[in-house]
């Protein structure tokens, strides 16, 4: 059983609060999400991120960034990897430097990333049907990221029909469903993500670009909407 964190109460209580990945392990981009409005941070290991074509290295690697982002007191998540993910202590060294959740897309969850305690949020893909989503909502203690885009929807306009799949996500999960920011979504947009159910927002560089200054206009505006 995981510890009901501050994060997680905000994602069940219906604060829709914003969680910003960021586009690079970048202290003054995490200030200024912060800054803007952010409730929460999410980061990177082992991992290759296609929107920003940023390479993120080993648990070894980024440490040295982690216990400083860790200083800034906000709840913290973890692209865990890919093909590579982090050992079981290196999992118990994230939860003591106070990350509370961990995130890979469900083709890469090892067992022994459950044992952790980090709070499983395992990613949908493109590819993902229906019967998908019901199964990932029954590893214990989940939340979903509904990462469904296809590469060459990123940065396109949100239509009525992927409202609609969100939607139809939400009702077939008992769990908080995430929207990433595949696509560049508007205020209006999230207001419509949070009307259908949505937990909240996970903004990334293509709604927040990839300075401080854009990070923190686009933080402010969203935490608005």
């Amino acid at each position: 059983m995981h510890p009901e964190t501050r994060l997680y109460r905000a994602l069940t209580g219906g604060d829709f609060p914003v969680i910003v990945s960021l586009p690079r392990h970048d202290l003054d981009l995490a200030k200024a999400a912060l800054d803007g409005g952010a409730f929460a941070l999410k980061t990177h290991l082992n991992a290759f991120h296609r929107a920003t074509g940023t390479t993120f290295g080993s648990f070894a690697e980024e440490r040295p960034f982690f216990e400083r982002l860790a200083k800034l007191g906000c709840p913290l998540l973890v692209m865990a990897g890919q093909e590579t993910v982090p050992t079981s202590a290196e999992m118990e060294a994230l939860a003591e430097l106070g990350f509370e959740g961990f995130n890979v897309y469900i083709d890469h969850l090892q067992p022994h990333l459950l044992r952790s305690r980090l709070r499983p949020m395992p990613a949908l893909s493109s590819i993902s049907t229906m019967q998908d989503v019901i199964e990932i909502a029954a590893v214990p203690d989940c939340i979903i990221e509904a990462s469904i885009m296809p590469f060459e929807r990123y940065r396109t306009a949100m239509t009525v029909a992927d409202l609609e799949r969100y939607r139809a996500i939400v009702a077939a999960a008992d769990v908080p469903v995430i929207v990433p920011s595949q696509l560049a979504l508007t205020p209006g947009d999230l207001a419509q993500l949070r009307e259908s159910g949505v937990a909240a927002p996970l903004l990334g560089a293509i709604v927040t670009g990839d300075t401080p200054q854009s990070m923190l206009s686009a933080v402010r505006t969203a935490a608005a909407a």
